[in-house]
């Protein structure tokens, strides 16, 4: 086995060099699918550590270790948000994206493990693959190169990603549990059309804004009365507009929303009486209406024996916490879904104000640095060591 503690020992020696390569990508902010500056720097990283990078949707991946063993995949997401920063630190980002979620530090954190990885490549009886990973914050990054092949060729058996967490959870501390993590994920647009006519003759129109108020009613009965308490439902309708004159009757409304559940027969069933619902009340009140799907991702689930294995490896160089069950969404979903994995929370935060002011995804946060060491040893090591265990 390779000892944790001195994989860590091998991060903390080289902390300037990861917090400078932080940095770097903290300036570089790109949004979605098209990251060239990001995946740019991140093939030069890789190839100044010996490996041979490989452009794969958007994204990048490499290999380290001897081919014909197991192979284990790491996920660093790549990312940012479409914001202002408002952090007051002097290498803040520039214009209006900013990493707000910490994925500058995702990179960085693998970066570093693909180093230290390298340097013990010659004890690894297979490989490590790493996924450098675009469009998280979009839902579609995985899944593009899930459908690329990323878990073939090699085939992967067994995944893992860290997440960092700002605030309360402190660096030293690492978030797990087995099971159902994080909620699946569905974005959705009613398109409600109608008649358009005078405020003050409506029975000359079909009010679309009638009809919208209606189904934004009518939907949370899907909650309340149409699925198990106990297997947890989120249908939320976040946007409603339509018209723009006081007196005058529009001839199209249009909400938008997303659904969230654990199972996936929860999340097809809500799907598909969002779409009987909002027809039938339309049809009732005289108009018609289209639903979209527009993004979706599936419920992340941490195999029960690797979450517990990588724990351990972990536990060896941080605290361990339970990580709550959320019904926020997480596109590394899409990897869980086809081979055993595991996503664990890692602190970024620390007793100092400046790391309490703001939560994730504001324009104000600020991530603690001394978890960049941390995340590359616990990343590395549970790689490394679940090759060694597993291997025939």
């Amino acid at each position: 086995m390779l000892e944790m503690k001195a994989l860590y020992a091998e991060a903390l020696a080289r902390r300037a060099d990861l917090t400078a390569c932080r940095r770097t990508l903290h300036q570089i902010p790109e949004l979605g699918m098209d990251l060239p500056e990001t995946t740019a720097y991140v093939c030069r990283e890789l190839e100044a550590f010996g490996l041979v990078p490989r452009r794969v949707a958007g994204g990048v991946t490499a290999t380290v270790g001897k081919p014909g063993g197991p192979v284990f995949l790491l996920r660093g997401d790549m990312d940012a948000l479409g914001m202002k920063e408002q952090s007051g630190l002097p290498f803040s980002a520039a214009g209006d994206t900013a990493h707000t979620c910490g994925h500058d530090i995702h990179t960085a954190m693998l970066l570093g493990a693909a180093r230290l990885l390298k340097a013990h490549e010659d004890q690894l009886p297979g490989q490590v693959k790493l996924m450098f990973q675009p469009g998280e914050e979009i839902l579609q990054g995985a899944a593009a190169m899930v459908a690329a092949g990323i878990l073939e060729n090699p085939k992967v058996d067994a995944a893992m990603a860290l997440h960092v967490f700002p605030g309360p959870m402190h660096v030293g501390t690492i978030a797990w549990r087995q099971g159902p993590a994080l909620a699946s994920s569905d974005s959705f647009r009613i398109t409600v059309t109608g008649k358009a006519g005078h405020g003050a003759i409506p029975q000359n129109a079909v009010d679309p804004v009638n009809i919208a108020a209606h189904i934004l009613l009518a939907l949370q009965e899907i909650n309340a009365r149409e699925v198990d308490p106990q297997d947890p439902l989120v249908l939320t309708v976040c946007t409603l507009h339509a018209g723009k004159l006081h007196n005058s009757i529009p001839e199209s409304a249009e909400l938008t929303g997303s659904i969230r559940a654990f199972s996936n027969h929860n999340r097809a069933f809500a799907k598909e009486r969002l779409v009987q619902i909002c027809q039938g009340i339309a049809t009732a009140f005289r108009g018609s209406c289209e639903v979209e799907f527009l993004a979706g991702v599936a419920s992340l689930h941490n195999q029960p024996e690797l979450a517990a294995e990588l724990s351990g490896y972990a536990g060896q160089l941080a605290n361990l916490e339970e990580l709550p069950r959320q019904m926020g969404s997480e596109d590394f979903a899409e990897v869980t879904q086809k081979v055993p994995s595991v996503f664990m929370g890692i602190g970024a935060g620390g007793p100092e104000e400046i790391y309490h002011r703001a939560g994730s995804h504001h324009p104000a946060i600020v991530f603690n640095e001394a978890v960049l060491p941390l995340g590359a040893a616990v990343l590395g090591g549970c790689a490394a060591n679940w090759l060694l265990t597993h291997a025939k």
